[in-house]
């Protein structure tokens, strides 16, 4: 086994990472301890690299089984980018191209193949297999999209359920199954339908921390709104239409408006489609318009903005779709749009299956999108509550936490309607209990004697939306339950009888008409962005001499840390999280070019601005130097002293030095800003005695209320003077 230093040495050769994101470090040791593993990260969370390294650091070949093409070719082209032997076997190569890299592949030239289920478990491909695993040996299998084994998942493919076959046909090979949504009923049927033996489970947290969720009503004016979002966010983005035709419709209006826009949905040629794809990766176009048959496992880690034109059709999907924004980490935004004229469109789709019981759960999961609209709790809480991850709210970055709604004190409610759950033997959905709380004289009511109970009738002070407005809420959090049985059935826990004993108060939040504004840019960020702006160009124009996506050449992330580090060296560069050794080498000093150049020009712009003020240099020793110049910027953006150390890494003193240094050069730097006038007058005075000496007798002159630091910024500009005269 690996000592963990060595795995962090590995994982920056490799892949340029300083360090693991939560979760990789213990699922890599156990997968190189050759154990079966169950992997649920969300989207963005790094999952890939948890057969990736071990794969580099086991001997043979990792079989990694990949539902679709242009998954397979962005992380090969990925890898390869590292400098990672990486190849694919899929449909979309002639039979030279497959015939040599199988030939690498039984050389050992390989170390990470990627193949689709259907290619995988064929005749011709298990002799080969069987060939490697002798010759070489099979590290690893990785299969990944693993709930598309299960029917209970959003998106089940039947070719999976034959993957057992590995197990049976190379017992001893360990499998590492992976996904990024996987409630508990999915999970246990991964492991039984690919036979995975004691796997150990890793379950990482489904909050994504970067990622603004919102939901807005859709209106006449939508597409505005929707024109505005993509205005307003630079960088790639994806819409979801529940249709072709609105697709359609959508891409129009887009392109009428000047903005890089093309359509993805099954009505296209494979062709199209493909050819769409690839533009939308490689940027250069910045929206994609599609169905849900776009982005299952696309590998674009940049995307800024996801927008639901219309209603997904369940919590699950919604996650999975919302999710593909925002992958690097940095921020991003998931709008919502919604109306009840689409849920009427995805129940007549609901109501072409033929399975009732299929009908009931697509039903139930629509009500719960529902609630997740109209919901008043934190986004989050209701998103990771589906998925069993209990969540305290206040998170933040969601619009019903940053624009909160009134907070209401609604325990006697609550407890009326807990208590009518508990009378109705929790029999029944919350369309039932409404009804009873409100007297209604149906013939289910009368037919089961609930107009007998004590609680019936006692809800008619409250309308039909409030009392469903309060249902939401409990279930949210999590003071109720329901089955997931299709029929929604309202169950009581250990905290809905805490309720109940008047042991814990309830609040909900209560809507009101609010509109949401876009988040201004700051003014630091807007600088941070320029160099930005140039890193992405130089990076495109690498990226199609090479034809592979941009973001395989470095991360948005990795861009933004050199713009706010601005490294000079090679060895500075290296640093950055995201620089591997391979990049390094590749990419560096074109990058660091680039940089220079545009340090170059800020540092000219800033001379010229001293000039415009009257306070020109007359000699080049004046010039500020690199370093200084970049305290320089800092200042000029408002920070304290303090903060411009913690954001260049250094300490206090220097940043003192650097500005002492830039105010006697006749630089834009406010004393006033620093130091009290009435402190700066007295130290002038007793510099004004003693003259230009050391600071340590000034200081003793001036006692010990007076620092250091205050000294040496006064005596600069004291010197400043000095040289005028």
């Amino acid at each position: 086994m690996l000592h963990s230093t060595q795995l962090e040495k590995y994982l920056k050769y490799h892949f340029g990472y300083d360090n693991f994101r939560p979760g990789q470090r213990q699922i890599i040791e156990n997968a190189l301890q050759n154990r079966d593993l169950m992997v649920v990260m969300p989207t963005g969370g790094g999952k890939s690299l948890c057969f990736q390294l071990p794969a580099l650091l086991k001997p043979g070949l990792t079989v990694v089984v990949s539902p679709l093409i242009a998954l397979m070719q962005d992380q090969v082209e990925a890898l390869r980018n590292n400098n990672i032997a990486a190849t694919f076997l899929n449909s979309s190569l002639n039979n030279y191209q497959v015939r040599s890299r199988e030939e690498a592949i039984m050389t050992g030239k390989v170390k990470l193949l990627y193949v689709a289920p259907e290619r995988l478990i064929s005749d011709r491909f298990l002799p080969l297999l069987d060939v490697v695993n002798e010759k070489i040996g099979i590290a690893n299998f990785a299969i990944d999209e693993a709930h598309c084994v299960s029917e209970w998942g959003h998106d089940f493919r039947p070719e999976y359920r034959q993957l057992i076959l590995l197990r049976k046909r190379y017992p001893h090979v360990p499998t590492i199954a992976l996904t990024a949504t996987a409630t508990n009923r999915v999970r246990s049927d991964i492991i039984q339908q690919l036979g995975l033996r004691d796997p150990s489970i890793h379950i990482a947290s489904f909050n994504r921390p970067n990622l603004y969720y919102e939901v807005r009503p859709k209106s006449k004016r939508s597409y505005a709104e929707i024109l505005e979002i993509v205005r307003e966010n630079e960088g790639s983005g994806i819409i979801y239409c529940l249709t072709r035709k609105k697709v359609d419709e959508l891409t129009f209006k887009l392109q009428k408006d000047q903005v890089a826009a093309l359509s993805y949905h099954a009505g296209l040629s494979d062709k199209e489609r493909t050819e769409n794809q690839t533009k939308f990766i490689r940027d250069d176009v910045r929206v994609m318009v599609a169905t849900i048959a776009f982005g299952m496992g696309i590998n674009k880690p940049d995307v800024r903005f996801v927008i639901h034109a219309d209603l997904p059709r369940n919590l699950e999907s919604y996650y999975q779709e919302s999710g593909r924004a925002g992958r690097d980490g940095e921020p991003a935004r998931c709008s919502l749009f919604f109306s009840f004229g689409d849920v009427k469109t995805i129940e007549w789709s609901i109501n072409q299956k033929t399975d009732p019981q299929e009908q009931l759960i697509a039903k139930q999961q629509l009500r719960q999108v529902i609630d997740y609209a109209e919901g008043t709790d934190c986004r989050r809480t209701i998103q990771l509550g589906y998925f069993g991850e209990r969540f305290p709210g206040n998170c933040g970055n969601c619009d019903n936490c940053l624009y909160p709604k009134p907070v209401q004190d609604w325990t006697i409610e609550a407890m009326k309607f807990l208590s009518c759950v508990a009378r109705c033997k929790e029999r029944y959905g919350m369309t039932y209990i409404i009804e009873v709380l409100r007297g209604s004289k149906s013939k289910k009511i009368l037919l089961n004697k609930h107009e007998q109970l004590s609680t019936y009738g006692i809800g008619k002070d409250k309308t039909v939306d409030e009392w469903r407005m309060l249902g939401r809420s409990l279930l949210h959090q999590g003071l109720l339950a329901q089955t997931n049985d299709g029929y929604s059935v309202l169950k009581l826990n250990t905290l809905s009888w805490e309720v109940m004993r008047k042991q814990r108060s309830v609040s909900i939040a209560v809507p009101v008409t609010q509109k949401v504004n876009l988040e201004a840019e700051s003014p630091k960020a807007a600088e941070v962005e320029v160099l930005i702006h140039r890193l992405r160009n130089l990076r495109k124009k690498l990226a199609d001499e090479q034809a592979v996506p941009p973001y395989v050449i470095f991360h948005d992330s990795t861009l933004r840390l050199m713009a706010q580090v601005q490294p000079k060296t090679l060895d500075e560069f290296g640093q950055l999280s995201g620089v591997g050794s391979y990049k390094l080498s590749e990419y560096g000093d074109q990058f660091l070019a680039e940089i220079k150049v545009y340090r170059q020009e800020k540092a000219a712009q800033i001379l010229e601005n001293s000039q415009n003020n009257h306070s020109a240099v007359s000699s080049i020793d004046n010039y500020p130097s690199d370093t200084e110049v970049s305290t320089l910027e800092l200042y000029q953006q408002g920070l304290s002293i303090e903060e411009m150390a913690q954001k260049r890494n250094v300490r206090i003193s220097t940043i003192i030095r650097h500005l002492s240094d830039l105010i006697e050069k006749n630089q834009p730097v406010d004393l006033n800003r620093l130091i009290p006038l009435q402190r700066q007058q007295k130290i002038w005075q007793v510099i004004d005695v003693l003259g230009d000496i050391s600071l340590t007798p000034i200081r003793e002159y001036l006692g010990e209320n007076y620092t250091f630091d205050e000294i040496r910024l006064v005596r600069s500009r004291w010197r400043r003077e000095q040289k005028k005269s």
